[in-house]
């Protein structure tokens, strides 16, 4: 089936306060995708995140980010006694002290409702045990001055000791609740967005990146299935070597799976967390699916990327106990990067859809695999990503060589975003995704992230109050009725 959709973040979403939150907005964009015909929304990672604000470096597989928790549904709802408006009037940028007044207001709430809500988030805990230990985390971290785990100056809790672990849930009860609290508002919020999105015929693809932060619950409460030393650090990391975004490589830091602990348990963590994922979207995108057939290490300490060693990871086994165990879960194949024969053969096997990006087709020649000819029905076809520029800022700064080769075979129209749509939309492949920018034709001001940097402008671009018009909407639809890939019809 032909179909279409939008990558947008919750965190771009244009509410106020200072990052677009599961509110209003949220619910507008769904009915924004249905007037343009697009029936699937696309966004990042939405785990709680940790230094440098990346969705891919998240301190919990499990839990939601607690900053897109929107404040005036709590008001609503009678959970917070101010208007969030007047507390955050004067915040409306992601900053270190929007960060802080938030939790503050978060925290108003909890200690105004938390003993009438109790029950639910109880019940809601007894079937999403794994979010205990994240809430325990964040505490300890709380007491720990933000300390990562690794550094924590308690031994005995490093490494979960039962007298250690007793203890500090006896004296962080409050703090661990709060935790708890707003876990059960995400999923609250989250639940009835995605709700409202399936009634209007709109799937959520959601983000799952294939490693965890080094100072995450997940590392410190499951040592055994990652690659660590006997003081629970990392030996090798995770990275890619020197590609197209960077000559040195990308140096992730994530600590590397152990894969034969994991096989030994039949894929349990995994599992779980697959499960996860299900209940938040109705696809999934396994980000970084070459790290499933062969993984980069480098070792722990290096500055660089550069220097490396591919390793083999446990390829069509695990997908295999994936399968038989989550046959309904809808996974689409992220292998963008060394595409080795390993990694071709594990897609054909799973018989994944992969990725294509348009941005890439016109680097070399007819040849390329991203070319846009080249690009067959059992792919997921992207303008741009996440980690590209936008395509009014790549046009800018492409070698002339580059746009000759593009303009023999995109269609002639008043922008390079308008034609790349119109190629992809009219392209073979069954999905095409194109970024909000794009829709909008932003320039290199509106990307995303820039891979291999921190910080800086990385993952804080929002829409404007209003940008995304009816006018886009229609537009947008009419290429899709063209094309064949229109919701309507197709629920």
């Amino acid at each position: 089936m032909r179909r279409s959709g939008v990558l947008l973040h919750i965190t771009s979403l244009p509410t106020p306060g200072g990052v677009g939150t599961l509110g209003k907005e949220a619910f507008e964009f769904v009915d924004w995708l249905r007037e343009a015909g697009m029936g699937i929304w696309q966004v990042l990672p939405v785990g709680p995140t940790g230094y440098g604000d990346s969705p891919y470096q998240s301190t919990c597989t499990h839990a939601g980010n607690l900053m897109m928790i929107d404040l005036r549904n709590l008001y609503d709802l009678g959970l917070l006694s101010r208007r969030p408006q007047d507390m955050m009037s004067r915040l409306d940028t992601y900053s270190d002290e929007m960060r802080e007044k938030k939790i503050g207001v978060l925290r108003l709430s909890f200690s105004e409702h938390y003993a009438e809500v109790k029950p639910k988030v109880d019940e809601f805990f007894a079937s999403h045990d794994d979010l205990n230990d994240f809430a325990l985390f964040r505490a300890l971290k709380d007491y720990f001055d933000d300390r990562k785990w690794p550094g924590w100056p308690d031994a005995a809790i490093r490494f979960r000791e039962e007298n250690a672990m007793e203890y500090y849930s006896r004296i962080l009860r409050d703090e661990i609740e709060f935790y708890k609290y707003t876990q059960y508002l995400f999923f609250k919020q989250w639940s009835e967005l995605k709700e409202y999105a399936n009634n209007k015929g709109i799937k959520l693809l959601g983000d799952m990146p294939i490693y965890v932060a080094e100072d995450s619950s997940d590392t410190w409460a499951n040592p055994e299935i990652f690659q660590l030393d006997e003081d629970r650090r990392p030996t090798k990391v995770a990275g890619v070597p020197p590609d197209y975004f960077s000559a040195d490589g990308q140096l992730w830091g994530n600590p590397l799976y152990n894969w034969k602990a994991l096989k030994r348990s039949g894929y349990a963590w995994w599992l779980k967390r697959l499960k996860t994922a299900q209940e938040l979207y109705d696809m999934v995108r396994l980000d970084h699916f070459i790290g499933f057939a062969n993984y980069y290490a480098v070792k722990a300490g290096a500055r660089t990327a550069k220097v490396g060693k591919w390793e083999k990871a446990p390829g069509f086994s695990f997908f295999r106990c994936v399968k038989s165990n989550l046959p309904e879960l809808e996974i689409i194949a992220e292998d963008l990067g060394v595409v080795s024969k390993r990694v071709k053969r594990l897609l054909r096997r799973t018989g994944y859809p992969g990725m294509k990006v348009m941005q890439f087709g016109f680097d070399s020649d007819e040849l390329n695999p991203h070319f846009i000819l080249n690009v067959g029905e059992n792919c997921v076809l992207y303008t741009g990503t996440h980690d590209n520029d936008t395509a009014t800022g790549w046009w800018e700064s492409a070698p002339e060589k580059t746009k000759e080769f593009a303009r023999k075979y995109l269609p002639e129209r008043s922008t390079i975003a308008k034609s790349m749509m119109e190629a992809a939309l009219g392209s073979m492949a069954e999905t095409v995704i194109i970024p909000a920018q794009d829709v909008l034709g932003l320039g290199s001001e509106a990307r995303m992230n820039t891979p291999g940097t921190v910080g800086g402008n990385n993952w804080k671009w929002r829409l404007k109050p209003g940008e995304l018009t009816d006018k886009h909407a229609i537009q947008l639809k009419d290429m899709n009725v063209f094309f064949g890939r229109n919701l309507e019809g197709k629920q």
